[in-house]
């Protein structure tokens, strides 16, 4: 949710422009920072879930496709290395010019992209390699006795960039080779041409990246002593709360655009919390339309999550005899940049008695997050300090 001042907003950043009052309860309890990436790391929902579920990602991060791995149900050995392989959209103009358009081939449907995954499994088997569809443009593939130590990109990053340098690289030749296999199989799969006629962004290219071998980390029970569960759209998340023996609470409708099932993982929620200590409960939609550089869809997706998601678990929530809820942007998205950053992100959370009691301000903006003087410099470190209420 976290953003920079917009210029067509008046200055103001997506999150002082959306109303949203359920938040802003919370956070005239409790506002502040937490710095979800460590400065030796790249700015990522991997590092900041993972942050945010109390574990030190310098210490636990492999990389961001064995969580995803997890998600799916595929466990991975020790000679085999975790690709999250993205369906993107590439303009390839020459040889020598070759544009990322859009890392989710202009968010493609998950039945249009298994489909398309299907087709490359036969296509581009190998016996070192398995491809596994997940969501939408997401999904996996595993590669046995890759070779360490070679860079890969994160699509979202290099989105409107010429990306011709660095499939050309002879030094990143097993992953750029195995990009370029996809585009003849692409060019004309029938997904392609049926989008084409409606005018959308084609699926033209595979995006290896986010590499990774199966990290070792200890369950969350173990570590807090509570059960938890988690509710998201996204096989990151859920792969990070699996490796935390969290409980995957499935919700219908949970695309991880702006038209997912806000209501049904708030209602998931409340139902988990029957017999579960802890919710995780993730929504990827402002995320989403910050990379497509739409803020008036990252607004719209706030809006949503408030009255939707934070609105109806607070409603719920009064049925409990007790309870502490926290409201957290994992990370920046700026809308201007269409990639992630690494600035200390807002956080505000409440029990059940301040919230009876709450005034209506201060509300929940970076600003008043940052002006608070509350800091976490190590969001690790926040889980704890969370369930603890201090």
């Amino acid at each position: 949710m976290a953003d920079y001042p917009i210029d067509e907003l008046g200055g103001k950043t997506p999150l002082e422009q959306a109303y949203i009052p359920n938040m802003d309860r919370i956070a005239s309890c409790r506002i502040g920072c937490v710095r979800t990436i460590p400065g030796s790391m790249e700015p990522g929902s991997d590092v900041a879930n993972l942050s945010l579920m109390g574990y030190d990602p310098e210490k636990y991060h492999t990389g961001r496709s064995p969580f995803e791995a997890a998600s799916m149900g595929v466990d991975l050995d020790s000679d085999q290395t975790a690709f999250r392989m993205n369906l993107v959209t590439l303009d390839r103009r020459s040889d020598d010019e070759i544009i990322m358009v859009s890392h989710s081939s202009g968010d493609i449907t998950t039945d249009e992209s298994n489909q398309i995954v299907e087709d490359l499994k036969r296509e581009l088997h190998a016996p070192e390699l398995s491809i596994y569809p997940g969501v939408a443009y997401r999904h996996l593939l595993v590669w046995e006795n890759y070779i360490e130590g070679l860079k890969t990109i994160p699509p979202h990053d290099v989105l409107d960039q010429d990306m011709s340098l660095y499939l050309n690289n002879p030094s990143n030749d097993p992953v750029a080779e195995l990009i370029k296999r996809s585009w003849p199989i692409l060019e004309n799969h029938p997904v392609n041409q049926r989008r084409k006629q409606k005018g959308l962004k084609q699926a033209s290219s595979i995006w290896l990246w986010g590499q990774g071998k199966a990290p070792e980390i200890p369950g969350f029970h173990g570590k807090f002593g509570l059960a938890g569960g988690v509710i998201s759209a996204v096989d990151l998340v859920k792969g990070i709360g699996q490796y935390a023996g969290f409980r995957s609470i499935y919700v219908e409708g949970a695309t991880g655009y702006l038209d997912t099932n806000y209501q049904g993982k708030a209602s998931g929620a409340l139902q988990g919390l029957r017999d579960l200590d802890l919710i995780f409960l993730h929504v990827e939609a402002p995320d989403e339309a910050a990379h497509n550089g739409n803020f008036k869809e990252k607004i719209q997706a706030i809006e949503a999550f408030d009255e939707q998601v934070v609105g109806v678990v607070l409603e719920g929530l009064k049925d409990f005899k007790d309870y502490r809820v926290m409201v957290v942007s994992d990370h920046y998205t700026p809308v201007i940049k269409k990639t992630h950053t690494r600035e200390p992100t807002p956080f505000a959370w409440a029990g059940k008695t301040e919230l009876e009691s709450a005034s209506s301000k201060p509300a929940f903006t970076e600003m008043f997050a940052h002006k608070s003087g509350l800091m976490f410099d190590k969001g690790y470190k926040l889980m704890n300090a969370f369930l603890d209420n201090r």
